[in-house]
C-alpha cells in the first residue's frame, strides 16, 4: 500500500468545489438500491395475490436481486476502474431506471424473477461506483468519514423508508407503482451526475478479464443457489452439483487473480487484516439481519393487522438510529476506537434480534419499535467505520475494487440471510396443522406462505377461516422467533470477533498523497 506522507491540515486544493453536490447525487443512486431491496417486502401480500407464485418462487423474487448483485459486483467494481465510474454509475442508472418499468409490469411469477435479476444486473453498476467516487471526491480523511456516513446512512435509511414509501403508493396504486418510483429519480441522478461529478479511473488499469468475470459470477451463484435449495429443501444430487461447481469456480478465480499481472480483484487486499475483518463483519451482519427485515413486514400486515402505510411507519424507527449513528460514527471511532464502536453496534443489533424471540402476535409497538431503534442505531455505527475502514485500507487507484468487495459482503449477506433465515420462518411455518374440515386446496394453498393462507381463507366458513388463519399465524410468528434466535447469535459472535480482528485499527486523520 502507498500510504506515504501525511499532512493534518488540508490544503484548499484538495477540496474539491461542490463535491458536497456530488455526494447529495451520488446518495441518491445508494438510496433508491437500498430502497428498491425492501420495498417490495410490503407488496408481497399484493403481489402474491396477483401473480401467485408458490413458496419457492416468492422467495426467489425476494432474494434473486440480491443474488445477482453479489454475482456481479466484483466484476462492476473492477470494470468502473477500468472505464471510468461516474460512466459506469450514469449506465447503470439509465438501465435501472428502464429495467423497473418491466419489474413494475410483470404478469407472472417466472417474468417477475427475471425482471427483479435484470434489475440487480443494473443496480450491481450502482453501488461500488459511488463508494469508489466518494473515495476520490474527499482527500481529507475527516470529511471521507462524514461523507461515508452519509452514505451509510442513507443506505440504511433507504432500507427503513422503503416500507413507508411502499406503504403510501400500495395505499393508492397498485404493487407495480413501487417500481416506477425509480423513474424520476434516475432521471435526477443522469441529469445531475453528468454536470456535477467528476471522473475518476484507475490510471493503468490493464484489461478486464471476462474469465474471471465469468468465474466470480458462476461460483457466487452456485454456492448461494445451493445454500438456499439446501436449507429450503434439504440435500440433493443438484443442489450438491451446484454448491461444488460454485465452489471450484471460486478456488479458480482466486488461483488466477494470484497469477494475473491485473487481476479483477487484487487478493492481496485480504493480507490486511482490518480489511478482512471489517468485510467479514459487514458479511455476517448482514446475514443475520437480513432475514429479520424481510419477513417483519409480513408481521406487521399479516399477523398484527396493519396496513401497508402503517405498517412502513411502523419501521422508521430503524432510520432514525441509523441516520443519528452513522453521522456520528467517524467521530466516535476517532474518540475510542474502531473496534469499540463496531463491537458495540453489532453487540446492540444481537441483543435486540434477541428480544424479537420475545415477540407474539398480540406484541405492543413500544417493544417493536423500541427493537427497531437499536437495530438502526447499531448498524448505522457499525457499517459506516466498517465501510470507512475498507475504503481506507487500499490504494485510491483500486476504490472501486475495494467498494466492491464491501458491496459483494453486503449483498451475500442479504441473499444469504433471506435464504437461511427465510427458510427457518418457511420451514416453522409449514408445520402447522389445517383445522379439521378444511378443503384441501385451501389447505395446501395457506401452507405455502402466510400471504396464501390470507387468500386461503376467502369462502370459507367464518368459524373455519379464522381457525386457519390463526394457526397459520402462530406458526409464522414460532418461524420468525427461531430465525431471531439464529440471528441475534451470529451477531454477538460477529461482535467478539470484530473485537479482536479489528484491534489496533485506526481512521485517517490526515491527507494522503498518493
Amino acid at each position: 500500500m502507498s500510504r506515504i506522507a501525511q499532512q493534518v491540515e488540508t490544503p484548499n486544493e484538495l477540496r474539491r468545489p461542490g463535491r458536497w453536490l456530488a455526494l447529495a447525487v451520488l446518495v441518491l443512486a445508494v438510496l433508491l438500491v437500498a430502497i428498491d431491496a425492501t420495498v417490495l417486502g410490503l407488496a408481497t401480500p399484493f403481489l402474491t395475490e396477483d401473480l401467485e407464485p408458490t413458496g419457492t418462487q416468492l422467495l426467489w423474487i425476494g432474494d434473486v436481486y440480491s443474488f445477482v448483485i453479489a454475482g456481479l459486483l466484483v466484476s462492476m467494481g473492477s470494470l468502473g476502474d477500468r472505464i471510468g465510474r461516474k460512466k459506469l454509475l450514469l449506465c447503470g442508472a439509465t438501465a435501472f431506471g428502464a429495467v423497473s418499468v418491466l419489474n413494475a409490469y410483470a404478469h407472472t411469477p417466472e417474468m417477475m424473477i427475471l425482471a427483479r435479476a435484470l434489475l440487480g444486473v443494473a443496480g450491481a453498476t450502482l453501488m461500488p461506483s459511488t463508494l469508489a467516487l466518494i473515495r476520490n471526491l474527499f482527500h481529507d480523511p475527516r470529511e471521507r468519514s462524514l461523507a461515508i456516513g452519509i452514505w451509510g446512512a442513507m443506505a440504511s435509511a433507504g432500507a427503513a423508508v422503503g416500507p413507508v414509501v411502499g406503504g403510501l403508493l400500495l395505499e393508492h396504486f397498485w404493487w407495480g407503482s413501487v417500481f416506477l418510483i425509480n423513474l424520476p429519480v434516475m432521471a435526477i441522478l443522469v441529469v445531475v451526475g453528468a454536470r456535477m461529478i467528476p471522473e475518476s479511473r484507475n490510471p493503468a488499469p490493464g484489461p478486464w478479464d471476462l474469465v474471471s468475470v465469468a468465474l466470480s459470477f458462476i461460483g457466487m451463484i452456485g454456492v448461494v443457489y445451493a445454500i438456499k435449495e439446501l436449507a429450503s429443501h434439504g440435500p440433493s444430487s443438484g443442489t450438491v452439483l451446484a454448491g461444488l461447481g460454485g465452489v471450484v469456480a471460486l478456488c479458480w478465480f482466486v488461483r488466477r487473480q494470484l497469477t494475473l499481472p491485473a487481476p479483477l480483484l487484487d487478493m492481496r487486499l485480504f493480507h490486511h487484516r482490518g480489511f478482512s475483518g471489517a468485510v467479514l463483519a459487514d458479511l455476517l451482519t448482514i446475514l443475520g439481519l437480513s432475514g429479520m427485515v424481510f419477513f417483519l413486514s409480513q408481521f406487521l400486515q399479516l399477523v398484527q393487522g396493519r396496513g401497508p402505510l402503517e405498517a412502513g411507519l411502523a419501521e422508521l424507527p430503524a432510520a432514525v438510529g441509523a441516520v443519528v449513528a452513522g453521522l456520528l460514527a467517524g467521530r466516535a471511532a476517532r474518540r475510542f476506537s474502531v473496534r469499540s464502536v463496531v463491537t458495540g453496534g453489532l453487540g446492540a443489533i444481537g441483543l435486540a434480534l434477541a428480544a424479537v424471540t420475545l415477540i407474539h402476535g398480540e406484541t405492543a409497538y413500544p417493544l417493536i419499535g423500541a427493537v427497531l431503534l437499536v437495530v438502526g442505531t447499531g448498524a448505522g455505527f457499525a457499517f459506516t467505520v466498517t465501510s470507512d475502514v475498507i475504503l481506507s485500507s487500499v490504494p485510491q487507484e483500486q476504490a472501486g475494487s475495494a467498494g466492491a468487495v464491501s458491496e459483494t459482503a453486503y449483498e451475500l449477506g442479504a441473499a444469504l440471510g433471506i435464504a437461511l433465515l427465510g427458510s427457518i420462518v418457511t420451514g416453522a411455518y409449514q408445520t402447522f396443522e389445517s383445522p379439521a374440515g378444511t378443503p384441501p386446496a385451501n389447505a395446501a394453498a395457506a401452507h405455502e406462505s402466510l400471504g396464501g393462507a390470507v387468500e386461503a381463507t376467502h369462502g370459507l366458513p367464518a368459524q373455519q377461516a379464522h381457525a386457519l388463519l390463526t394457526a397459520a399465524q402462530d406458526s409464522f410468528v414460532e418461524g420468525l422467533r427461531l430465525a431471531a434466535g439464529v440471528g441475534a447469535a451470529v451477531l454477538l459472535a460477529t461482535a467478539v470477533a470484530a473485537w479482536f480482528l479489528l484491534r489496533g485499527q485506526k481512521l485517517e486523520d490526515g491527507i494522503v498523497h498518493q
